[in-house]
């Protein structure tokens, strides 16, 4: 069978809706940036520095590699051999929430979006599971995971270095939070996926697995990460998306470019909504400097303009860093744009109604999160 064959085989075997309600989303921050344009007009290179563009260049190559990875075929091949040794729903949501938070502390909250939801997406695809549900349950497990160590999101290594913390305090420090979220996540796990059977589709006619595109993926994911802590995103990403180029250019046709849109807009708006003269009066008169209002200010603040740029924007006025390290990784649930990671994993899901299922589980259970890391910390 040729390549182009084995690609729409890949392709036919996954859902194609895009998740996080299609280009919705991405419409709407657009229609907010033409309002900034309007009310606040900036200089075009000033549009430009207001996006993070370490962060979107960072995504832009995952995402290419991840295709790389997905259409390999190896994910099939790996989905059949767990789907032949799991035999419960639960089971299986447990094992793929527990990954995705042990995973996140160690490689970042949305590189283990991006090596698990793939596969997830493949295992509904061979059996009947609740897809939406148990990607929003890797998007909070990658949430509470990560905020266990310096180097597990954007925010603790900002906070991390702002502090002057060792790296054990630092997870010494987040530990409690941590310990509290686990606990709400593993409960939402037992309480949301049933312990049934799982239910195989009929099977269709298997992708074959193409050693080189999968060992060229593995090559280009560990260079990258290389360049990434060496500050070479720009030659980075000429490898990346160079290499593929020339030997697999259907790799790069199947990048989200949208979601790389949304990403972009997200900053340039929230980044202008914190620089509101409105806000900035707000966050100087209100007692948020120390204890719950510190923390309740920076879970309410990342339900607004996500956790990584509440953390930024209140560190100027919030004087103890413990709670603003809880308060903005509490944060990262409820609405979807609490943390980036969220719409990482909506996106790279693809499923309908993705948006309505995250905030059905992801609201219920900031409330949940937030008042017993509150009582830990009032105790």
């Amino acid at each position: 069978m040729n390549s182009s064959a084995a690609e729409a085989q890949a392709q036919a075997a996954v859902p194609s809706e895009q998740g996080g309600g299609g280009n919705g989303l991405l419409w709407l921050l657009a229609a907010v940036a033409v309002l900034f344009a309007f009310v606040r007009p900036r200089a075009p290179m000033d549009w430009l520095k207001l996006v993070d563009w370490q962060t979107v260049g960072a995504l832009a190559g995952l995402l290419a590699i991840t295709q790389g990875v997905e259409k390999s075929g190896m994910l099939q091949a790996a989905a059949q051999r767990l789907l032949a040794r799991t035999h419960s729903q639960r089971s299986l949501a447990l094992m793929l929430t527990a990954s995705a938070a042990f995973l996140s502390a160690l490689v970042t909250n949305d590189v283990s979006l991006f090596l698990l939801v793939p596969l997830t997406r493949v295992l509904a695809s061979q059996a009947h599971l609740p897809l939406a549900r148990l990607v929003v349950l890797q998007a909070l497990a990658v949430n509470a995971g990560s905020a266990l160590t310096p180097i597990g999101n954007p925010q603790n290594l900002y906070l991390w270095h702002r502090s002057g913390e060792g790296f054990v305090a630092f997870m010494g420090m987040m530990l409690p939070t941590v310990a509290v979220m686990l606990f709400w996540l593993f409960a939402a796990v037992w309480l949301l996926v049933p312990r049934t059977p799982i239910a195989l589709k009929p099977e269709a006619s298997a992708a074959p697995v193409q050693p080189r595109l999968l060992a060229l993926a593995g090559v280009l994911f560990v260079g990258f990460v290389v360049a990434l802590d060496r500050h070479w995103l720009l030659a980075g990403l000429g490898v990346v998306f160079g290499v593929f180029l020339v030997s697999y250019p259907r790799v790069l046709r199947g990048i989200d470019w949208a979601l790389l849109a949304i990403i972009a807009l997200m900053f340039v708006d929230l980044r202008q909504l914190a620089e509101l003269p409105a806000v900035q009066l707000l966050l100087h008169h209100w007692p948020i400097t120390e204890g719950w209002r510190a923390y309740l200010a920076a879970i309410v603040a990342s339900q607004f303009i996500s956790n990584v740029p509440a953390a930024i924007l209140l560190d100027g006025h919030v004087r103890d860093l413990p709670a603003l390290a809880a308060g903005v990784s509490v944060g990262g649930f409820g609405c979807v744009l609490g943390s980036l990671a969220n719409l990482i994993a909506l996106r790279l899901a693809k499923v309908p109604h993705g948006l309505r299922e995250f905030h059905r589980i992801g609201i219920p259970f900031l409330l949940v999160c937030a008042a017993s890391a509150l009582l830990l910390r009032l105790g």
